[in-house]
């Protein structure tokens, strides 16, 4: 467990994430983390979950469509 640390920036609220939690994450100074509610609380992640959801959609509907989609390559 990480303890995180909540800091003012300006009139808003900003948190720290220790050095091993960024590397765990794969993130550094500037990328964007995605707050996704669960039952247990807050989970972050470094994917958007409304586009995974469209991709998955994307995926189910291009395998589907397989045939008609190599015709429109040609």
């Amino acid at each position: 467990m990480s303890a995180i640390k909540l800091i003012a920036v300006g009139n808003s609220v900003g948190m720290t994430l220790p050095k091993d939690m960024l590397a765990r994450l794969g993130v550094q100074k500037g990328d964007t983390l995605y707050a996704v509610e669960t039952a247990d609380g807050l989970r972050l992640t470094t994917t958007d979950p409304e586009f995974e959801a469209q991709m998955e959609v994307a995926k189910r509907i291009m395998k589907r469509r397989r045939a008609v989609l190599r015709e429109l390559a040609k």
